[in-house]
């Protein structure tokens, strides 16, 4: 489990995952050498997936995000057809979900022609894909990792 310092750690990354492990430590009245064992062993424990940039998906071209909801012919394809997913640039996220559909996507496009492409010329075209049923995003208004506490 995590204590009082480690969460001390990971609240700094969370708003700065570049900040400077000596003003973390600084912060938090420990050693520079405690900030990076602890991290360390955060890793090693599977805590730390990794620290990663996050892209401005408008600023990179991409004006048109959409969520997509997969029905499948048959459940017991879904490898292929996530293997199929993971092959198209524009489909950031899968996720296995309960109800009407198996496959939820979320996706982005250059514009309405391109969304439309991926849509229609990529992923209705994978084998075992029954239908899909897609909305159209306008604007995130948040967005935030899991609570540190």
């Amino acid at each position: 489990m995590l204590d009082a310092i480690d969460k001390g750690i990971l609240r700094f990354l969370e708003q700065d995952g570049r900040k400077p492990y000596s003003e973390i430590a600084k912060a938090l009245k420990i050693s520079n050498t405690m900030v990076h064992q602890r991290l360390a062993k955060m890793k090693l424990k599977g805590f730390l997936k990794g620290i990663k940039i996050e892209l401005d998906e408008t600023k990179m071209g991409y004006e048109w995000s959409g969520f997509t909801g997969l029905v499948l012919k048959e459940d017991s394809d879904s490898e292929s057809i996530i293997a199929a997913l993971k092959k198209i640039p524009e489909v950031l996220e899968c996720y296995y979900i309960t109800g009407q559909y198996t496959l939820y996507l979320r996706l982005v496009a250059r514009n309405s022609e391109h969304m439309r492409s991926v849509l229609y010329e990529k992923i209705d075209h994978i084998p075992g894909v029954l239908k899909t049923e897609s909305l159209i995003n306008f604007g995130t208004a948040f967005k935030r990792g899991v609570p540190i506490d």
